[in-house]
């Protein structure tokens, strides 16, 4: 291997180690979010909560669509997109709800 290529095992690595992290990060936000509306019952939180618990699972769900369903790679990375895309518009929506 040349110096300037990347061992696929490295970037796969790599990649499960940042998944992990994201999902140990969003679960946390999601947490404090959670225990948030639990403590107000504004409901902005509840959404905002909900909104965090869904982009945390759609950047975690192409990798595991992939090796745990068999699904393409391209369906997982679309799924993960539009868990994101979801998630970001509920917390959107939670921003601007009184």
């Amino acid at each position: 291997m040349s110096p300037h290529q990347t061992d696929p095992m490295e970037i796969a690595i790599a990649l499960a180690v940042v998944k992990t992290l994201i999902l140990v990060v969003g679960g946390v936000i999601t947490y404090f979010a959670f225990k948030a509306y639990r403590r107000t019952r504004q409901h902005s939180l509840g959404y905002l909560a909900a909104g965090f618990a869904l982009v945390t699972i759609g950047f975690a769900l192409a990798g595991m669509v992939y090796e745990f369903l068999g699904v393409s790679l391209a369906v997982g990375v679309f799924l993960e997109s539009l868990l994101v895309l979801v998630g970001f518009l509920v917390i959107a929506y939670s921003l601007y709800a009184k």
